[in-house]
């Protein structure tokens, strides 16, 4: 079984980013933006309300506070204040959530607060202690990170995910946005990595080395060029191969 998650809810105000609604009719889960690298409160309650007329588990999508930068600029954040921030963003979306008759199920770092926590010991524990601050949602973050070692020690469900649309280093970290063929646009390209993850347990580097990795959810980006159709043939791909597609968390 696996899970399909999706960054949405990433507009802001009159913009538009990404077709959330198509989306939300593929993927099983939502890592939702609250309003700190991008969304607002209309935004969150239309993709709340959506997610639940269509079964989506709803996450939150937390960063750092940096809607100029999408939040994929690095920020040297005190740690006791990020703790506080990512209490804050949970709590938002969880009174959209409330109001659509459902709640907040998990939470996901965003962009550069992701990578950041991969090493970032103390970055790491504070999104954990912001988590934990709020209540036990599990943790979505990559492999082996600092993220799931203080997510376990604290006592939440570390869920491992892998990137369909992202290219890898030979240290299983992603690639820099920065440098070339970070991203994955052709669709072909996304289902082959996909399906491998899910049949296999491993990832090709971008350098061809051959990584062992288990999952228990792969991302989407919402943004990424022909995003909708990536998440419709991946899908397709996994019920075709006799994999099931479903939440982690139970509804």
């Amino acid at each position: 079984m696996i899970d399909l998650n999706s960054d949405l809810g990433e507009g802001f105000g009159i913009w538009r980013l990404g077709d959330d609604d198509a989306l939300l009719d593929v993927v099983t889960s939502a890592n939702v933006a609250c309003g700190f690298h991008a969304g607002d409160p209309s935004t969150m309650r239309r993709v709340c309300r959506q997610a639940a007329s269509t079964g989506v588990a709803v996450g939150a999508q937390v960063s750092y506070r940096d809607l100029a930068g999408f939040g994929r600029r690095f920020i040297d954040a005190d740690p006791a204040e990020l703790a506080d921030e990512v209490l804050y963003q949970i709590g938002a979306l969880d009174a959209c959530a409330k109001a659509a008759g459902i709640k907040v199920e998990y939470v996901k770092p965003h962009g550069a607060l992701y990578n950041a926590t991969v090493h970032h010991d103390a970055q790491a524990k504070a999104v954990v202690d912001g988590v934990k601050a709020f209540g036990d949602l599990p943790v979505l973050g990559l492999p082996g990170s600092r993220l799931l070692h203080h997510a376990e020690r604290a006592g939440l469900r570390p869920v491992r995910e892998a990137f369909a649309d992202r290219a890898y280093t030979p240290e299983a970290t992603l690639v820099p946005r920065t440098q070339p063929n970070a991203v994955l646009t052709s669709t072909d390209a996304v289902v082959a990595q996909v399906l491998r993850l899910a049949r296999d347990g491993e990832l090709v580097a971008a350098d061809g080395t051959v990584l062992k990795t288990e999952v228990d959810s792969i991302c989407l980006h919402g943004d990424t060029p022909g995003a909708v159709e990536h998440a419709r043939k991946v899908r397709e791909a996994l019920e075709r191969a006799g994999i099931p597609v479903a939440r982690f968390v139970p509804r």
